[in-house]
Formats: structure tokens, C-alpha cells, sequence
């Protein structure tokens, strides 16, 4: 299963990483063409049913997942479940949330506030795409029997990524996705096998009856919105190209305590600011790099008895750039 939808529980390895990327020409503009496909890219996944099996790999790990996913007059139901490694499954109504981890028996709910999982990978509106990435068409290729239109996403300046995009020609649906830095694909999803728009069953979108037995302990994650400027925290030097989204206050897993969230983005990246107080009681965190897997880095810092902590797809200068720029209002 993608790393974006289990981030919560994802453990952080100590890394060290180079930086090296290409550049898209400032006064390159992309085309109204290139600007279309990604439109009806993001579009699609939102409109389509679907179902399938897809691929997700990166530093070596291989990772497959089942998703079926249904859209009609009541919105969007989804399924998605990870076939490798430890059993996990999760359940979307719309934006409420149900992660489902059988080995524990342990059932985590949240309210989704960001649109970001594979096949449906993109924002919408794409108001900051074309400022921040030049987008270009590259030709067609054939993925999983679909003829897919292909598209590139070059950074514009050192602080973001870039990406490759395969979109099925005729619905806009991603068929495989890429994060890439320069000539190396640090993550690919892929589908190895997929339907779109046939007729999907709704009972394949409800948790079946092992699943809702009593004795699962079920952890509601909540996520409360903050009106602007409403945290004693600001971001105060962003880098180019990247605004404010959101502050909230969250109870995430494993935390005693609320959480102050600060999420800011480029249009595609997205990086998440974590404020909480250090505890007496708890070991010192440690200030540094760190990484999951993939396009995600972390970077930790302490400031006035709080740890701070960056987490995002964007490479290690500018995680650096936005957790250093976290400081406590006056």
C-alpha cells in the first residue's frame, strides 16, 4: 500500500542523500495541451469507477495493492488493500476514513483533508502547477493494455521534484506514476492490472464480517480546522512557489496529546509541519535527517521545548528550509 495512506504508522530510517535534479527554463511555458491532459487527469479518478491491482516500488521495496473504487450520485466509496507484508485495509466514504489492521485487531478512523492517493494524485484546481513545473507532453506508450498519454513534469528551481505521468488516453485515469530527480525515479506506482468504468458491486465496498466483530478496538482520529493565524506557530520564510493550505490541531496514533499541524504546498508537493511539546518523561528527540521510503523526507528539530517535525515529498534542502522557518509568534 502506498506509504501516503499509512504514514501514521510508518517507522523513519536515518539517511543520508545527495541532491542533484534538472531544471525547466524560467520562461518556459507549459502548453495549453500539456495543461489539459493534467486537468483531466485530476479530474478523472473523482469521475470513473474503477478497480484493479497496483504496484508500488521504491529503494528496492515492492509493494501490491488491491483498490476498487465506485463513484455515483452519493459520492465516492473506495477499498484498498495491501496483499504484501502485514494485512492492511482501508475503507473510504467520501472523505471519512476507515483503516482496518487485522494482526492487532485495531480499527483507525480519520477524516481525510487532503486528496493524495494513487490513482487520485493530483489537486484540484491546478492553480500553482504551471508557476512552480513545466509541463510537457512526451509521447504515447502502452500500460497494462491502455494507451497511455504521457506527460513530465520538470521542476522549475531546486526546490521540488519532478514527476512523470502516464494517463490512460481515453477516461484520464493514471495508469503509473512517477517521482523523479533528475534521471533517477525515486517512486513509481503502477497498475498491473485494471478495469475502468465497469460495473462495480457495492458489497465489495463494506468491511465484511471478521472485520466488525466486537473485539476490535477501534482509535477515532480527529482532526480539528484552526481559522487563520489561529496557532501560536507561523512558517515565517517559505520557499518560492510554496503557500499555506491548512493549521489544524490532530490526535494522531501513538500521541497523548493533540498535535499542532501547519500544511503547506506547491500545487503537487505537499509537506506537513508537526509542533508538539517535549515531555519530561520522554527521551530528547533527535534533531536531524530522516526518511521513510521514497519521495518522503523528515526533518526534526527542537525549538522553546517543542519538537518540530517536517515531513514531505520534497528533497532534504528545502524540508531543512521549512522546518528551520518554524518559529513561535511574539
Amino acid at each position: 500500500m502506498s506509504r501516503r495512506i499509512f504514514a501514521p504508522f510508518s517507522l523513519f530510517l536515518l539517511l543520508a542523500v545527495s541532491f542533484q535534479t534538472v531544471f525547466a527554463q524560467e520562461s518556459s511555458r507549459s502548453t495549453e495541451n500539456a495543461l489539459d491532459w493534467l486537468k483531466k487527469m485530476a479530474e478523472a479518478p473523482r469521475r470513473h469507477n474503477y478497480s484493479g491491482t497496483f504496484v508500488y516500488y521504491a529503494n528496492g521495496h515492492v509493494e501490491t495493492s488491491r483498490i476498487v473504487h465506485k463513484t455515483d450520485q452519493a459520492g465516492e466509496r473506495e477499498r484498498i488493500e495491501v496483499l504484501d507484508g502485514s494485512p492492511r485495509i482501508v475503507f473510504r466514504d467520501n472523505d471519512e476514513m476507515q483503516c482496518y489492521l487485522p494482526e492487532s485487531k485495531k480499527i483507525y478512523t480519520e477524516k481525510r483533508w487532503f486528496r493524495k492517493f494513487f490513482p487520485d494524485i493530483l489537486p484540484f484546481p491546478l492553480d500553482d502547477v504551471d508557476r512552480n513545473y513545466y509541463v510537457k507532453e512526451t509521447g504515447r506508450e502502452r500500460i497494462s493494455d491502455y494507451e497511455c498519454q504521457v506527460l513530465s513534469l520538470m521542476p522549475r528551481d531546486p526546490f521540488r521534484y519532478g514527476y512523470q505521468f502516464w494517463i490512460d488516453a481515453k477516461t484520464g485515469v493514471p495508469v503509473k506514476a512517477a517521482v523523479v530527480n533528475g534521471n533517477q525515479i525515486i517512486e513509481q506506482f503502477a497498475f498491473a492490472q485494471l478495469e475502468i468504468d465497469k460495473e462495480i458491486d457495492p458489497s465489495q465496498l463494506k468491511p465484511n464480517q471478521i472485520l466488525v466483530a466486537d473485539d476490535w478496538q477501534t482509535t477515532n482520529l480527529l482532526t480539528s480546522i484552526l481559522k487563520e493565524g489561529e496557532l501560536q506557530w507561523q512558517i515565517k520564510n517559505l520557499p518560492d512557489g510554496f503557500r499555506k493550505l491548512v493549521e489544524m490541531k490532530r490526535n494522531l496514533t501513538e500521541k497523548t496529546a493533540l498535535v499542532d499541524h501547519i500544511a503547506v504546498s506547491d500545487g503537487l508537493a505537499t509537506v506537513s509541519v508537526f509542533i508538539e511539546p517535549i515531555s519530561k518523561d520522554a527521551p530528547s528527540p533527535v534533531p536531524g535527517f530522516f526518511t521513510s521510503r521514497g519521495a518522503i523526507n523528515i526533518y526534526v528539530r527542537t525549538l522553546d521545548d517543542h519538537k518540530i517535525t517536517a515531513v514531505g515529498e520534497v528533497p532534504l534542502e528545502t524540508i531543512k528550509l521549512i522546518g528551520d522557518s518554524v518559529v513561535k509568534k511574539n
